[in-house]
């Protein structure tokens, strides 16, 4: 898969701390409930730590407990890229920046949360940056 944003792993690991690049380009998940935006009600846009791409706003965020931010759709459908996750001996969906490719959480259906879509985007508060809205 080709980004418009692709750098080399040192040029990542200089300009991420060392949770970040866990989290964002090795796919690790940060404990529950340690997250900057778990219970933020901020409103605003959340965009990649890595790259600045716009990936949700806070219209979409909902209160699920599960311990990380959740959102019930992207911003825009093209912002994020969906991939099929079969580590931990579990089939999942992994959420990607579709700009820079970076690891954003996974996306869970079904759930029966009373959301517009019946999707939960867990997403890792380290992988985000919230810009407030203005005023």
């Amino acid at each position: 898969m080709s980004y418009d944003v692709e750098k080399p792993d040192e040029q990542w690991r200089a300009e991420l701390n060392p949770a970040e690049y866990a989290v964002l380009r090795q796919a690790a998940t940060e404990p529950a409930f340690t997250g900057e935006y778990t219970d933020t009600k901020t409103q605003g846009v959340y965009s990649c730590r890595a790259c600045g791409a716009e990936l949700f706003t806070s219209e979409t965020k909902f209160e699920s407990h599960c311990g990380w931010p959740s959102f019930y759709d992207p911003k825009d459908t093209d912002a994020v890229e969906l991939v099929e996750d079969r580590s931990h001996g579990m089939v999942r969906t992994e959420v990607r920046c579709a700009r820079c490719g970076s690891h954003l959480g996974h996306v869970f259906a079904g759930e029966g949360y009373p959301t517009p879509t019946d999707q939960r985007y867990c997403i890792n508060s380290i992988s985000l940056r919230l810009t407030p809205q203005e005023g």
